[in-house]
């Protein structure tokens, strides 16, 4: 494969949770418990991972053919429920398989249009419900990329014809007056089950228009599908819009859902939207039986580097001046780690104000300050200087140079510009959806990040026509931002040879002692060699990655996510590699653990990534102890 390719497209790119060990085994929702992305499962260890082998291979058959884009990703993180496993596609193909033997038990089409351009091409997951119901006691619930919610008899795959229309809520409704949506607004993670309410949010296409589809937030009685209440992070009637295309999380106990909230649109100039857009980029918990604000924090303010909170919130528990806390812990674009009391928001480790580069864009009012976490970034965030340029020749070094130099270069936060701005960690992240792993015992949170700095470019509306016909923005992502007085361009920022303009690792597996507040280890994650058009030495550059690890009670972390055909098992507390196993594409999703007959398994979903023009695959594949 075309490392140009890869790299050029890298950036267009979830105490009152119960933790028995039953609990933990189901793997009954997504992240499984509380979004911990962790198992109290320990046969797997760090003793007999030579035992480790595959146990089975099922192939969903779904590699997306007919589809206009082609940037579709296998995502999936199954859940689990009476030995069967259940998952979907990023065509919005929902399978039941034996969890025993990847025997296909039942699948469901949504029969979404395959003529649409989807803005994005994802599903990562469907719910669990039982309970008592004349039909469909024990349901599945799946959102489309066409935005309805399917319900569906879990034994059977069939639609439960009592929810919505026959089976179906159209979640259009309600979102703004618009001709199309087709593409635009869709559901991408599963919904959240919270007693007998279903919680969903939507993903809406980025930098398109002030105009956009509303982000509204929407309860739903799981039977009937009625609607119990509705929320909008930009209340108000405020210019452009903010979502919640994250998994949300769910604490019972204090009848409270944990949401990550998005960036507002447009997401690259906020002029038409001035203030700090109150609960976009936020923390935000909702009394789940109304709907009403409990608390919110927000993480960034008037974004306009689309750094979205863009993983689940993980509800966890820390130690903190000698006591047990019941906290939410997220991970963040920028490479930030926040933590908070789960019942009143208050940080549990500091965050503080800091000055930050201001706007000289017409118009722009960019935030004076930034909320920084006081636990160490997971990412870098200097400004470059032209000694950090990196290039295998000479002149792809000096390129790199002339645009350090040409560019709008002050750091984390420096605001996009009419010459170009280096933004560093990119829109990409830092961390993106695969959030973070949590081991509560030893508290130890784990992530993957991305560390390859991307360009963003403001351009006035009446130069973007002549512009683009000179050609000067010729291997740019360029989108309208409509009701603006600026068309945006960004790409990744790659030499002339295709390489990042800055030093490896370009991916990290990061561990923070959440007791320290310190970095407890980083190790580069991924080498390059599925990423070269020739053999070359596996160099572990570390690698662009998406999706997210899995920690185990035994010191464990599994993880794919790079954008190589790798998955990978360390040292919880060491960061050491102790296995490999290659794979026949990139896992670019988030393993998950069962218990079954007495044996451990491990599940990923081996699919790739078509917006990195990674290998692509329609493999889910478990692991046990021979």
């Amino acid at each position: 494969m075309n490392p140009v390719r890869i790299l050029k497209t890298v950036v267009l790119v979830a105490s009152g949770i119960a933790m028995t060990m039953t609990h933990a085994q189901q793997w009954d929702r997504y992240g499984g418990p509380g979004g911990q992305q962790f198992t109290h499962l320990t046969e797997i260890n760090a003793q007999n991972l030579q035992k480790l082998s595959l146990a089975w291979t099922y192939r969903t058959g779904d590699l997306n053919e007919g589809f206009m884009y082609k940037g579709h990703s296998f995502q999936a993180n199954p859940v689990i429920w009476q030995g069967t496993l259940f998952l979907s596609t990023s065509a919005n193909q929902v399978m039941a398989v034996d969890a025993a033997s990847g025997a296909e038990r039942w699948r469901f089409d949504a029969g979404i249009p395959r003529d649409i351009a989807y803005s994005e091409s994802a599903s990562r997951g469907v719910s669990l419900w039982h309970g008592e119901s004349a039909a469909c006691p024990h349901r599945i619930f799946l959102g489309t990329l066409t935005g309805f919610i399917h319900a569906l008899d879990a034994e059977t795959g069939q639609p439960c014809e009592d929810f919505g229309n026959g089976g179906k809520v159209d979640m259009r409704e309600g979102v703004g007056d618009h001709d199309n949506l087709a593409g635009y607004y869709g559901i991408t993670s599963p919904p959240a089950v919270a007693g007998d309410a279903l919680i969903v949010g939507s993903a809406i296409g980025d930098n398109q228009e002030v105009a956009s589809p509303r982000g509204i937030v929407r309860s739903l009685d799981v039977r009937s599908g009625a609607l119990n209440w509705i929320w909008d992070p930009l209340p108000g009637g405020e210019s452009g819009s903010a979502n919640v295309w994250a998994p949300i999380s769910v604490d019972m106990e204090r009848g409270l859902a944990f949401l990550a909230t998005s960036s507002p649109s447009p997401d690259f100039y906020g002029g038409e939207r001035p203030g700090d857009n109150q609960y976009a980029n936020s923390v935000v918990a909702l009394a789940i039986d109304s709907g009403e604000v409990v608390w919110h924090q927000q993480l960034v303010h008037h974004d306009i580097w689309d750094y979205d909170v863009p993983a689940q919130p993980v509800l966890t528990s820390l130690q903190h001046k000698g006591e047990r806390v019941d906290a939410v812990l997220v991970v963040t674009k920028t490479g930030m780690m926040y933590t908070f009391d789960r019942t009143s928001g208050s940080p549990i480790h500091a965050i503080g104000e800091r000055r930050v580069p201001a706007s000289d864009v017409p118009g722009e009012q960019a935030s004076p300050s930034q909320p920084f976490s006081a636990l160490p970034p997971l990412v870098e965030h200097q400004a470059l200087t032209e000694d950090d340029a990196f290039g295998i020749a000479w002149f792809d070094r000096l390129s790199c140079q002339k645009t350090i130099r040409e560019s709008r270069n002050e750091g984390i936060f420096t605001p996009p510009s009419l010459q170009g701005t280096i933004l560093y960690p990119s829109y990409a992240g830092g961390s993106n959806w695969g959030g973070a792993a949590v081991d509560a015992e030893r508290q130890i949170a784990v992530a993957n990040v991305n560390q390859v700095p991307a360009i963003v470019r403001l351009i006035p509306r009446d130069d973007l026509a002549a512009l683009a016909a000179s050609g000067e923005l010729d291997g740019w992502q360029v989108s309208p931002q409509r009701g603006t007085p600026y068309a945006m361009a960004r790409k990744i920022f790659l030499s002339p040879l295709g390489l990042p303009c800055t030093r490896p690792p370009w991916g990290k597996l990061v561990a923070m002692d959440l007791q320290a507040g310190d970095i407890l280890w980083e190790v580069p994650l991924g080498s390059i060699r599925d990423l070269a058009p020739a053999p070359v030495p596996n160099f572990d550059w570390g690698v662009p990655n998406m999706g997210g690890p899995l920690a185990t009670a035994s010191g464990l972390v599994v993880i794919g996510a790079a954008a190589e055909n790798s998955l990978r098992i360390f040292d919880l507390m060491s960061g050491a590699q102790l296995w490999e196993y290659r794979l026949p594409a990139p896992a670019m999703a988030t393993p998950m653990s069962y218990e079954l007959d007495g044996s451990q398994y491990i599940v990923v979903a081996a699919g790739g990534h078509g917006q990195l023009g990674t290998e692509m695959g329609d493999y889910v594949m478990a692991f046990r102890l021979e």
